[in-house]
């Protein structure tokens, strides 16, 4: 048996996404995106004037852990989709638990929106914070200097209106 949550589900992932929607509707989103391509699903929103972004990265089809069984054996085709169909569902039950649980910990008073979501919010340019500090992040650990970890963004909107 599996550790991870949600690992048995058979709640659809489209239900999922859905519960997300409905989710962020209650606590006072006021945009909702979703896309895909390839092996990774992107969430969107749009709440307390900050742009929220998350990537799902989804399991590769093509995986042993999806074609073979424990044994090494060849799964049917039918038996690969239906494996790699629940590592899916699991992962969206999951993304629907992060998204609830950040929520309602910020309505409660735990935490706030911005240390909450601040890893997942969109920059000017498209990357996310995570985008732009975690090499700094790991150099800091690694050399005991913390760099700036931010570029100047005003030095460049500057640049860029002149």
């Amino acid at each position: 048996m599996s550790a991870r949550y949600a690992a048995g589900t058979e709640v659809p992932t489209d239900r999922s996404r859905a519960e997300i929607e409905k989710t962020l509707r209650r606590y006072g989103a006021t945009q909702f995106l979703y896309g895909w391509s390839g092996n990774r699903a992107t969430l969107g929103f749009s709440a307390h004037g900050r742009s929220i972004r998350f990537e799902l990265p989804l399991p590769d089809p093509n995986a042993k852990e999806f074609t073979r069984t424990d044994t090494g054996r060849q799964r049917s085709q039918t038996a690969t989709e239906g494996v790699y169909e629940r590592a899916v569902r699991q992962r969206w039950r999951a993304l629907a638990l992060i998204v609830k649980a950040k929520l309602e910990a910020v309505e409660c008073g735990i935490t706030t929106f911005e240390d909450e979501f601040l890893g997942s919010t969109v920059l000017p340019g498209g990357n996310t914070v995570a985008d732009e500090v975690r090499d700094g992040v790991t150099e800091a650990y690694a050399t005991g200097h913390v760099p700036q970890l931010l570029p100047d963004y005003r030095r460049a909107i500057e640049r860029g209106s002149r």
